[in-house]
């Protein structure tokens, strides 16, 4: 390898949302600290709390869209 061109490779602390730590390598640079917003503990995905947020009615206007859609079809055949 080639010196003086690499980051700094250094053992870092992972913190997660619940507090749990563990040792790992890294280039992060900030800190020997690493803290987590969110991970697989806390993430809705993986917790299963996952909710459908409409916001400002997209689903409504992607179901205006289609049915305009599908009508310009049936007039076409």
């Amino acid at each position: 390898m080639k010196k003086g061109i690499h980051p700094a490779y250094r053992p870092i602390t992972v913190v997660m949302t619940d507090g749990t730590t563990f040792q790992t390598r890294s280039c992060y640079a900030k800190s020997d600290r690493l803290v987590l917003e969110i991970d697989s503990k806390s993430h809705p995905f993986y917790t299963g709390k996952q909710t459908l947020v409409d916001t400002t009615g997209r689903v409504d206007r992607f179901n205006k869209r289609l049915q305009k859609s599908q009508q310009l079809r049936k007039q076409q055949q």
